[in-house]
C-alpha cells in the first residue's frame, strides 16, 4: 500500500483540533490569550500528526530569514567549544538556523569579508563570539553603528553602548585570590594567560588588587606570563618557582598550565598543598581528578552562550516591535563560582 507522505500542514492542525489556524499559529509562538486547555489540546494535535512549521513559510510571514550567523575562532580549544555548544542548543530551542564561520585565528582582524557574507545571506542577528585579542576587532567596532542588524559581542571589556555578554573574569580573578589570602597564606603568585587577551589582563589585575588591598607583597619577579597551554605553563612555572622560590601559594589563570605548576613543584620536591597551595581557573572537568583535586574557578561558558543567544534574539524581537535597532542594554555579566578542593586546603605553617 503506497504512504502518503505529503506534509502536514497547519489548516490540518487546525481542522483537527477544532480551531482557527490563528490560534495554532498562536501556540506554535507560545503568544498568550489561548485558554490552558486549548493550548494542550493543540499540543496534542501537532504530537500525534507529527507538524513541522516551515520555516520559509515563517520567515516570509515574519520578514525574517529565521537564521543567526555566529562567528568564532578556535573550536579545538575547550572554551570556545563550551561556548558554541550553549549557541547551537540555544539557537535549536528558540527555533533559528545557524550560520557559522570559524576564523582562522584568535587574532585574525579580516573580518571584513566574513560580515559581509553574512549580511548578504540576510541573517537576522550575529553572534561575535571570537575573544577579545589584541586590536582583533578594531575594524568591526568602528563599523558596527551601521550595520543594520542586531550584533551581540562576546568574551571582551564592556563598553558604553556595546551590546556586550561576557564572564565576569575579574570577579573570578578576585575569587581565586581572595581565597588563598584567607586560607592564610601571604606570599602568592600568579601564572597569567597571555595579556593580549582581555581575560588574562582581568586575572592579573584582580591578582595584584587583592593582594595590594589586602597589605601582602606584590613584585615583578611574583608573576609570569604564560598562553594557556600545558608546555607554556612548565615552562612559566619553572620561572617563577625559579626567580621566587619561597612563594606559598599560586593562582593560575588556566586549570591547564595549574596542572603543569602541579608537576614541575612535584619534581622540585614540592607538596601541594603542603609547600605550595594551587588554585586554577574553569573548572575543566579533569580538574576533579588532578592529584591533589584542584581548586578553581567555574565559569559557565554553555551558559554565556545560552545568553548570546538570548540577549542577540531579544534585540532582533524588540527591532521588530519599533521598526528599528533598538538601543542595546547594559552589558550582562556571568558570575563565576570557586570551586573549592584540596590543592588549597592546607594553610602554611
Amino acid at each position: 500500500m503506497a504512504t502518503n507522505h505529503r506534509r502536514v500542514t497547519i489548516k490540518q492542525v487546525a481542522t483537527e483540533a477544532g480551531v482557527s489556524i490563528q490560534t495554532v499559529s498562536r501556540v506554535l509562538n507560545d503568544l498568550p490569550h489561548v485558554a490552558p486547555e486549548t493550548r494542550q489540546r493543540v499540543l496534542e494535535v501537532i504530537d500525534r500528526l507529527q507538524y513541522r512549521p516551515s520555516t520559509l513559510a515563517r520567515s516570509l510571514i515574519h520578514q525574517r530569514s529565521a537564521m543567526l550567523g555566529v562567528v568564532t575562532a578556535g573550536l579545538s580549544y575547550i572554551g570556545p567549544s563550551r561556548t558554541l555548544n550553549g549557541i547551537a542548543a540555544e539557537v535549536d530551542r528558540l527555533g533559528y538556523e545557524l550560520l557559522l564561520h570559524e576564523l582562522p585565528t584568535f587574532s585574525s582582524a579580516a573580518t571584513g569579508p566574513i560580515l559581509n557574507a553574512m549580511l548578504a545571506r540576510q541573517v537576522d542577528g550575529i553572534i561575535w563570539a571570537v575573544p577579545e585579542v589584541a586590536g582583533n576587532r578594531q575594524w568591526l567596532l568602528e563599523r558596527w553603528p551601521a550595520i543594520q542588524v542586531p550584533v551581540v559581542f562576546l568574551t571582551m571589556h564592556p563598553a558604553a553602548g556595546l551590546p556586550v555578554v561576557s564572564v565576569d573574569n575579574y570577579r573570578g580573578g578576585r575569587l581565586a585570590t581572595s581565597h588563598l589570602v584567607e586560607q592564610g597564606y601571604r606570599r602568592i603568585g600568579h601564572v597569567a594567560g597571555p595579556l593580549s587577551w582581555w581575560e588574562a589582563e582581568q586575572r592579573l589585575a584582580a591578582w595584584r588588587d587583592v593582594l595590594s588591598e589586602a597589605g601582602l607583597p606584590v613584585h615583578g619577579d611574583m608573576w609570569v606570563e604564560g598562553n594557556w597551554s600545558s608546555r607554556s605553563g612548565e615552562l612559566a612555572a619553572q620561572q617563577l618557582l625559579a626567580q621566587c622560590p619561597d612563594l606559598e601559594a599560586v593562582f593560575v589563570a588556566n586549570d591547564q598550565m595549574a596542572l603543569s605548576l602541579a608537576h614541575v613543584a612535584a619534581r622540585q620536591g614540592r607538596t601541594i598543598p603542603g609547600d605550595l597551595a594551587v588554585v586554577g581557573f574553569d573548572n575543566l572537568p579533569e580538574s576533579a581528578y588532578f592529584h591533589p583535586p584542584l581548586t578553581t574557578v567555574h565559569q559557565d561558558l554553555h551558559r554565556l552562550g545560552c545568553r548570546a543567544v538570548e540577549t542577540v534574539v531579544g534585540l532582533i524581537e524588540a527591532e521588530s516591535t519599533l521598526d528599528r535597532l533598538p538601543a542595546p542594554s547594559q552589558a550582562i555579566l556571568i558570575e563565576p563560582e570557586l570551586i573549592v578542593r584540596q590543592s588549597t586546603l592546607a594553610p602554611p605553617s
